[in-house]
């Protein structure tokens, strides 16, 4: 048998890349914000955004389950 070439996750940068963009959102709302209901949408937004890279990249971590025949 002929060794599988190794396949590239793109799930793992992609949730590095919103994790870091999720705390660019939270601090610059933060900072260029002034009305509190406008800072809070940002802040929980840029808080959902994060969440969703952690997700992504914990689950581009996880081993992938060997095939049962």
């Amino acid at each position: 048998m002929a060794a599988s070439p190794k396949r590239t996750d793109p799930l793992k940068p992609l949730g590095f890349l919103l994790l870091i963009m999720g705390w660019i959102l939270v601090l610059s709302a933060v900072v260029l914000l002034k009305q509190e209901a406008a800072r809070g949408g940002f802040v929980f937004a840029g808080l959902g955004v994060e969440a969703l890279g952690l997700v992504l990249v914990v689950r581009s971590h996880i081993a992938p389950k060997p095939e049962r025949y």
